[in-house]
């Protein structure tokens, strides 16, 4: 069964200089699975496992040049020599024995080129996000408020637990979920239940910089996020805005539908709180300029940029990191006794330790899974926000209607596109210009539906995305 919906497609030009380019960089192959990270443990072992696409030459200890001078990467556009990394999804029986779920279809990382001018990445430079300690959601509204946001929801601490993503999946029934809406990991039998086409985590990364640190102490002190997360003002001392960057990771959770147990993240996080990502560019920096000057489709694809050297998808899975002989013996796919490193299962909502299982055990942790589920609050399926999906894999940056403007109940009536007027209104300090573009679309599924038919409905799907991406977004 397709879903069916009517939508009202609101395309709005700034005149403030809001940008609504950008891309995604399919990166399908995995260069490595293993307890690595660069940034936050250079030179040794990491405490807990990372999926890793882009640059070859990923290792303990990375410099920018070594990046640069690998002979690939597992990204389709062979001139991204940068290396991001997050935490792999693994699920654990009621024994305790983990397996890794699978990555469908390697990562997706947005570059979107909001801000009057934004920068490229400086050689060097280096940045994470979210939390690997964090498990609970502190003092916040759920859901999020309507934007634009204020007061205690644009603290930079609230900024960054809302730049954390689940989307549930399921493109045959209901309208798609909003990209961010969910801050935390859905509950196994809510997965089971809702999300047929699996489980998206995102990560949006702070594009404020303060234009002079390429990395920090605690890596994230020289970046701060603008007061929407993905839009909006940047705080003082943080005046130079980067281009920014956003993760997205499908999982297959559907593929343990009706198996007892649960989904933990590999840094020991069953709820999702403590989800967090690294980035070290890999990218020529003059390179790099002229792709935000030139490459301003509102697509979204790679292709419709006349920079970009695109490799086919077959070659990105051949793109392997060399495995540290430290290593050697981890197994960080499974079946293993627990997790990769003897990490800790610890649910909160108190800070975690991340102590391996050979350690002392702290009150929130435990061994093995026991039956119980993490605490986490519930949000419905459905949702005010209006997506669609931009690649075969589902990924999918969100719009969110106007405030007053709804998408109609679902019919099954004819595709019509018509104008229908234009207005004006004023968001976090910006005023906009918009025409009003009344789109109704119904898609159901039809046992005699010939190919044709079915091609045309997947022409429309991606027309409406291009349509609408970023003018309105988040």
């Amino acid at each position: 069964m397709k879903y069916s919906f009517t939508s009202t497609a609101l395309a709005a030009l700034s005149l403030s200089g809001s940008a609504s380019a950008f891309w995604r960089m399919p990166c399908r192959g995995r260069t490595a699975l293993e307890r690595v990270d660069p940034i936050v443990d250079p030179g040794k072992i990491s405490g807990h496992a990372h999926t890793v696409q882009g640059s070859g030459a990923f290792k303990e200890s990375v410099t920018f040049d070594e990046l640069r001078a690998s002979n690939c990467t597992s990204c389709q556009v062979t001139q991204d020599k940068s290396a991001y990394w997050v935490p792999s999804l693994h699920f654990q029986y009621t024994n305790g024995t983990t397996v890794l779920v699978n990555q469908d279809g390697g990562m997706l990382a947005y570059y979107l080129l909001y801000g009057d001018d934004p920068k490229p990445f400086p050689p060097g430079f280096r940045m994470l996000a979210g939390d690997p300690f964090q498990r609970n959601f502190t003092g916040l509204p759920v859901p999020d408020p309507p934007k634009p946001w204020t007061g205690g929801n644009v603290t930079q601490e609230a900024l960054r637990l809302k730049a954390v993503g689940f989307n549930c999946l399921h493109y045959s029934v209901n309208p798609p979920e909003g990209t961010l809406y969910r801050h935390f990991m859905p509950d196994k039998d809510f997965l089971d239940e809702n999300c047929s086409d699996g489980l998206r985590l995102e990560l949006m990364f702070p594009s404020c910089w303060n234009g002079k640190d390429l990395d920090s102490e605690d890596h994230k002190s020289h970046m701060a996020y603008p007061d929407q997360v993905i839009t909006g003002d940047c705080p003082s001392g943080y005046d130079t805005r980067v281009v920014s960057l956003l993760y997205e990771v499908i999982w297959n959770t559907q593929a343990f539908k009706g198996v007892d147990g649960q989904f933990v993240l590999s840094n020991g996080d069953p709820t999702g709180h403590g989800y967090h990502g690294d980035f070290i560019t890999g990218w020529d920096e003059d390179f790099l300029q002229s792709a935000i000057n030139t490459c301003t489709s509102e697509s979204g694809e790679i292709q419709d940029c006349p920079l970009f050297n695109i490799q086919s998808e077959a070659d990105t899975q051949l793109c392997k990191a060399e495995v540290p002989e430290a290593l050697a013996n981890d197994n960080c796919e499974g079946p293993s006794d627990g997790l990769c490193g003897g990490v800790q299962v610890q649910y909160g909502p108190a800070y975690a330790t991340m102590g391996s299982s050979n350690s002392s055990a702290s009150t929130t942790s435990a061994p093995s899974y026991t039956g119980s589920t993490p605490l986490v609050p519930t949000l419905s399926y459905q949702t005010s926000l209006e997506s669609f999906a931009s690649d075969k894999y589902g990924g999918g940056i969100t719009i969110e209607a106007v405030s007053g403007v709804t998408p109609a109940p679902s019919a099954p009536t004819p595709v019509t596109t018509e104008i229908v007027g234009t207005t004006t209104f004023t968001s976090a300090g910006a005023v906009y210009e918009v025409a009003i573009e009344e789109v109704d679309v119904y898609v159901t599924e039809i046992a005699t539906a010939t190919a044709a038919a079915k091609h045309k409905r997947h022409y429309q799907h991606h027309r409406l995305n291009r349509r609408e991406h970023g003018l309105l977004a988040q």
